[in-house]
């Protein structure tokens, strides 16, 4: 990210933070014009910190950087004064055009088409029953897709190890081993 992120004219990375107490912390010392904004993030979420900063830092420009792709999700974070919102799973391409827009003073919330169905949102139950996380069930969907480690990696902006690893999990908590079996799986539960 942070290449991709650089190969725009004019930009420069000052810092990333791990969570959102430190986002804050960081923003506090420094003079940053724009921030990425993850909504999942420990000790603080996006969505609280995105509150926080658009108090205390009212001419901040904020794209939140999500994996959720839900309209309901978008206007909140719209209503809350997010300058954009821009899936994870976007191209270089797209990022780059986001930021650039945003830096320059419009709006980026393009995610969710008119007409195109959104993910079925996976309620608190189904994800305790099978104890998968948001990321692991986003990793279920590009498995599905056909996609290899390595374009999954691509995606998500993540090394493979951390694909290989998200695998791991997932195939030992569903007790399923083959691409097929995690197919099938995923389109009995609606994941696909």
């Amino acid at each position: 990210m942070r290449r991709v992120l650089e190969e725009i004219e004019g930009a420069e990375v000052i810092a990333c933070a791990g969570n959102g107490l430190q986002l804050i912390k960081i923003l506090r010392e420094s003079t940053a014009d724009l921030v990425l904004l993850d909504l999942q993030m420990p000790k603080l979420d996006g969505v609280d910190a995105l509150k926080i900063l658009k108090a205390e830092f009212p001419k901040l420009k904020i794209i939140v950087f999500t994996n959720y792709n839900q309209p309901k999700l978008i206007r909140e974070i719209r209503t809350l004064g997010a300058n954009g919102y821009l899936l994870k799973n976007s191209g270089s391409v797209m990022i780059k055009e986001a930021v650039s827009t945003v830096a320059a003073g419009g709006a980026w919330f393009r995610e969710v088409e008119p007409g195109i169905a959104e993910p079925p949102l996976f309620t608190n139950d189904f994800l305790k029953k099978y104890q998968l996380t948001n990321r692991e069930i986003e990793i279920i969907r590009k498995i599905a897709e056909g996609l290899t480690t390595k374009g999954i990696a691509t995606q998500l902006f993540v090394s493979e190890f951390t694909i290989n690893s998200h695998r791991r999990n997932i195939c030992r908590k569903l007790n399923i081993y083959t691409p097929v079996g995690l197919i099938n799986f995923a389109r009995e539960h609606g994941i696909i």
